[in-house]
């Protein structure tokens, strides 16, 4: 059993070092003063950013076959926008994990790079620092190539993560992780298919979304797909918006945890290390990020040790330049951080008020992967109920360890 186990270690170790060595890594947080909030808890905070734009890490485009299945555009379309933005709060003493997803049209002030400190749209710090680079860069007399495309990417995340550590007031962010599209499509592909439940059905023709009501499985395209859709163009009246895309993403994450516990996968080294393959090629992280010691807390959080909160909003609006826009309240936005990442106890999570665990459309059992429902599918009611976690909307907090059903 010890000879099993040195063996075991030794081959997670040398797996981690290669892997780790195709994942590009960052310096930005090692000076103390690359952030407003200090560090002042043995607590780790870790901002997840998924960027808009459809290109890789290093800047070039991705294979056709990847555009196809994104269903977003090719190269040229998207830019370098941080349009998913989850603070992962992971507490020393071993306590629920929480995250908080950051609206990514919330209207805030800008920091981190110069002439900052205006307002903005807070995903869109990343790429107004990453252009004031790369101009600073090219009036210096810098080649425009990878080292100088690599500053301007430095530049941009360190822009946003000083702008979210600046809205959120009391969040000293430890550790950050990139990534783009395609970083997720390969992740889906790895372990897919992946369960996911709806209250309704729903059509989206932007994003591909095509699946009917109920526990189902989705391949990595509809997975995409899944995380996308921001309207339903088949019903006028079943409204969404950024928010309710916010609550899908929380949902995916959660089915994830819960089918990547039940398939004993992080438990399984080459299934693992499948994975981290699929990640290491399209992704950014800090230099101190340790991915063993992320897969640990990763395998904790599987058993529902976690809960998902949308930061509030006040409204929806519009900026002096006609953007459409998050109105927030900053003591608002601050005094829920501040409850989310300092609670006064760690209660057993109940489902809320607007998200009870009682009205799901589930079926008892899996379908197969989805395909194209029929009107007639569409239409037809739900088969017979079995219990599961279900959430008619965006606010609350979404609870782990199962399949929750959303909209």
């Amino acid at each position: 059993m010890a000879l099993a186990l040195s063996g075991g270690l030794a081959y997670i170790g040398v797996a981690a070092a290669r892997i780790d060595g195709s994942i590009h890594r960052s310096d930005i947080l090692s000076d103390p003063s690359a952030q407003a909030v200090p560090k002042l808890s043995a607590d780790t905070n870790i901002l997840i950013m998924g960027m808009d734009s459809r290109l890789g890490e290093d800047g070039k485009p991705l294979p056709q076959d990847v555009y196809s299945a994104l269903h977003a555009g090719g190269s040229g379309v998207g830019g370098y926008n941080a349009n998913v933005l989850m603070l992962v709060h992971i507490p020393a003493d071993g306590s629920k994990a929480t995250v908080i997803s950051i609206p990514r049209d919330d209207y805030v002030t800008t920091a981190g790079f110069p002439g900052a400190g205006f307002k903005a749209k807070v995903k869109e710090a990343y790429g107004y620092a990453l252009a004031a680079e790369q101009t600073a860069l090219l009036r210096a007399g810098q080649p425009d190539g990878p080292a100088a495309y690599q500053k301007a990417r430095d530049a941009g995340r360190r822009a946003e993560i000083a702008t979210v550590s600046g809205f959120l007031g009391s969040a000293h962010i430890d550790h950050f992780v990139e990534l783009t599209m395609a970083a997720f499509y390969q992740v889906a592909q790895a372990i897919a298919p992946i369960a996911v439940c709806l209250n309704r059905a729903t059509r989206d023709t932007y994003s591909g979304v095509d699946f009917k009501a109920g526990l189902q499985q989705i391949d990595a395209k509809q997975a995409m797909a899944f995380v996308r859709q921001r309207r339903d163009t088949s019903d006028t009246g079943y409204s969404f918006s950024d928010l309710d895309r916010e609550r899908r993403q929380q949902a995916f994450i959660v089915s994830v945890l819960h089918q990547l516990r039940q398939a004993g996968t992080l438990a399984d080294i080459p299934k693992m290390q499948n994975v981290l393959d699929a990640v290491s090629k399209n992704i950014a992280v800090d230099s101190g990020l340790d991915l063993i010691q992320l897969l640990q807390q990763a395998s904790s959080l599987t058993g529902g040790s976690i809960s998902f909160t949308t930061l509030p909003i006040t409204g929806f609006g519009w900026s002096p330049q006609g953007q459409s826009i998050n109105t927030v309240d900053l003591a608002q936005v601050r005094a829920t951080v501040r409850s989310l990442l300092a609670p006064t106890s760690h209660p057993t999570p109940k489902p809320t008020a607007s998200s009870p665990a009682t009205t799901s459309a589930a079926p008892a059992t899996l379908a197969a992967p989805a395909q194209p429902a029929s009107p007639a599918q569409r239409s037809a009611p739900a088969q017979s109920p079995a219990p599961r976690p279900t959430y008619a909307d965006w606010t609350g907090a979404l609870q782990g360890g199962g399949i929750p059903c959303v909209k």
